[in-house]
């Protein structure tokens, strides 16, 4: 243990996250219903990392169904089958499949089991199929994966297929700059600053900045051309999601939207509850839905995450939702976003912080600043957990 006074200088070095966590809650409180994805980031899980370009692992889950690709004749007993499949890389060796729209004589599903595989084609047994019967199967019919069924001397099986895909984002340097003549006092010019009308309205454009590159960014690195140095644009969670699902514009009923529920929370391991951040169009017609079915109840209020979101309901799951100008001002009015909190990921490699700048000393102005930076961005694990909800 150091015999040392405690002082801000010492605690920032020693412990950084005791100030950063201050500045965090602060921030927070700054008008947090104007800024919601940069809300959630401050309480999302936050990885530090050493560089402005982030590597992560977006894993997907496995494909539980395909379809047929062209007609098909499934025959009996010990005969084997040769099917083609749009995807057919989906199943593998040793696995049953159920082909949902063909019924055996019996009046039961038709129960494929998987001799082998290629890249277009798949060679298959009929379970459930005596000797001399076969069924006919039309292109289009659906193939959905059951367990697999291993031999008693089996001792290994095909690989899992479903591996983690590599993907990038990039860090990007945001900043503000606030000059007055008397900014800081000397007693807090360590651990932060005062909220002053002015360092407040500035720091409030800062998050709304932010929110639209995390957003609706590109990832890009480019050439300043007059400063000869190269700028690094986060890529916004917009194009990150997985799915997309589209619904008639101007013309929701109560029946269309629980589809874009039912796509929201189906073909993958996401959570129950999930967050829509919507635009003004979308939210005024999901206001509007009526009826016995109606799936939005007023007064259903919650708040979470620092934010006051309205809760929809279906027998899918939960939505949090929240209304977002920003939407708005980048052309997504009658659009939202469905994101699912646990696999949203900020990735960091300077936390929010305000460094004092001496104008007066360097000669430049009779002023003192303080500027604001933040080096960040976000990544959404897991793709298919979050969906673009389109207007058509």
């Amino acid at each position: 243990m150091q015999q040392i006074p405690l002082t801000t200088t010492n605690v920032g070095a020693e412990a950084p996250e005791l100030l950063r966590n201050e500045v965090d809650e602060r921030i927070t409180k700054l008008r947090p219903m104007a800024t919601p994805v940069d809300q959630l980031s401050r309480y999302a899980a936050t990885r530090p990392c050493k560089s402005m370009t982030v590597d992560y692992y977006a894993v997907a889950t496995r494909p539980d169904s395909t379809a047929l690709k062209a007609n098909a004749t499934i025959v009996g007993g010990d005969e084997v089958s040769t099917i083609t499949l749009n995807n057919a890389q989906a199943f593998d060796v040793s696995e049953t499949l159920m082909v949902v729209e063909a019924m055996t004589p019996a009046g039961e599903p038709l129960i494929l089991y998987v001799v082998g595989t290629s890249d277009t084609s798949m060679r298959v047994k009929a379970v459930n199929l005596a000797e001399g019967e076969d069924i006919s199967v039309r292109a289009g019919s659906m193939m959905v994966r059951m367990g697999r069924a291993a031999g008693e001397l089996d001792v290994q099986t095909s690989q899992f297929a479903t591996l983690p895909t590599k993907k990038q984002n990039y860090c990007q340097i945001f900043k503000a700059q606030i000059e007055q003549s008397t900014l800081l006092s000397s007693a807090n010019k360590e651990v932060g600053w005062t909220f002053t009308d002015q360092e407040e309205v500035a720091i409030y454009d800062m998050r709304l900045g932010m929110e639209r590159s995390f957003l609706f960014g590109s990832r890009a690195r480019i050439v300043d051309p007059d400063k000869k140095s190269e700028i690094f644009l986060t890529g916004g969670i917009w194009n990150q999601a997985g799915k997309e699902v589209g619904y008639t514009a101007g013309e929701l009923t109560n029946a269309e939207w629980l589809r874009v529920m039912s796509a929201a929370f189906t073909g993958h391991a996401g959570s129950a509850r999930k967050i829509l951040i919507a635009g003004t169009e979308l939210i005024e017609q999901l206001s509007l839905l009526e009826g016995n079915n109606r799936v939005m109840l007023p007064g259903d209020v919650v708040s979470r995450w620092g934010l006051d979101f309205t809760e929809m309901h279906s027998k899918f799951g939960t939505l949090y939702v929240i209304h977002s100008e920003v939407f708005d001002s980048c052309g997504h009015s009658a659009d939202g976003l469905i994101i699912d909190p646990e696999f949203l990921t900020k990735y960091v490699r300077e936390p929010f912080a305000a460094t004092t700048l001496d104008l007066r000393t360097s000669g430049q102005r009779n002023t003192e600043a303080v500027v604001l930076t933040e080096v960040s961005c976000l990544v959404l694990r897991y793709p298919e957990a979050h969906i673009r909800v389109i207007a058509e």
